[in-house]
């Protein structure tokens, strides 16, 4: 008797918890040759709603790590996923990729995790400043992190693109809600598993799946939300999430690219989702030098 098998499911990631959707649905995205992927959960607006609340709760206390800290854990998740090559490697190719395409994403994904690891203790003394004023003043620019941002992953890749788009918001000490690829779901969620074992505290980055149709507008009008990156190409989406995001004066970012080129990691994608705090200090002259107080 030929055997039936039993298809994974996948759920969603709030919190640092693995629930299933609200609301009880699940779809069945099919691979090259109609076989179904697997059960994935098609979230509902309680659910967008449920993780922008974890992603509130947890955004002081990590905006608010040492920097150095934050690329500690971030270098952990690059571990991890390090360890789990094969997982994944194996999803791609369940999801239509070829075994060679497939490890050069893995690799190229734990690469660029050490890449935004990286940056966390750097990116302001780059990007800050110190600006010429004519008074008796210092005058500083600082970046900080803007608060809970809405991410919208590609639609054409599993796990490049989504570790492309993510990694520079949260470097930055942004938290975050993730819209995975509606029909690559596979490795947003395994990816899940992965921060859930990597010290990156509860909330801080929050995965959804289902249809882009009935999470977005949810994620771009919520008012708790304060940035949305859209990693996708469709136009007449952008534009309604321009629109939805006008309510709260949302910025909006769109990245447009090849998620396999060296020149889509970047350190302005790390500025994007940040803040510039400006702070006057004034000198007093004391015999003729000048001292700070």
């Amino acid at each position: 008797m030929s055997r039936l098998e039993i298809l994974k499911t996948y759920k969603i990631y709030i919190g640092g918890q693995f629930p299933r959707t609200e609301s009880g649905r699940f779809y069945s995205p099919l691979d090259k040759k109609g076989k179904p992927l697997g059960n994935i959960c098609l979230s509902s607006r309680k659910d967008v709603r449920n993780a922008i609340v974890a992603a509130r709760k947890a955004f002081g206390s990590w905006s608010e790590r040492a920097a150095f800290n934050r690329g500690q854990i971030l270098y952990r998740i690059a571990e991890m996923l390090e360890g789990r090559k094969e997982q994944f490697i194996s999803e791609l190719i369940q999801q239509g990729s070829t075994k060679k395409n497939a490890e050069e994403e893995v690799n190229l994904s734990i690469d660029r995790i050490v890449y935004y690891a990286g940056w966390c203790d750097k990116y302001q003394q780059v990007l800050s400043s110190v600006n010429p004023v004519a008074s008796s003043h210092f005058n500083f620019s600082v970046l900080e992190p803007t608060g809970v941002v809405g991410i919208l992953a590609p639609q054409n890749t599993s796990l490049i693109g989504l570790v492309s788009i993510m990694l520079p918001v949260i470097c930055g000490g942004n938290t975050c809600v993730v819209i995975a690829s509606e029909n690559l779901p596979l490795c947003a969620v395994t990816f899940a598993e992965v921060l859930n074992s990597s010290d990156v505290p509860g909330g801080v980055v929050n995965i959804l799946t289902g249809t882009n149709k009935e999470l977005n507008e949810t994620l771009s009008t919520h008012m708790d939300v304060n940035a949305i990156v859209y990693g996708g190409d469709d136009l007449e989406a952008l534009k309604q999430i321009q629109e939805n995001a006008v309510l709260n004066v949302k910025r909006v970012f769109s990245y447009s690219k090849d998620w396999s080129k060296a020149d889509s990691q970047d350190l302005y994608m790390i500025s994007d989702t940040q803040e510039i705090k400006t702070t006057w200090h004034p000198i007093e002259n004391i015999g003729g030098s000048s001292s700070s107080y």
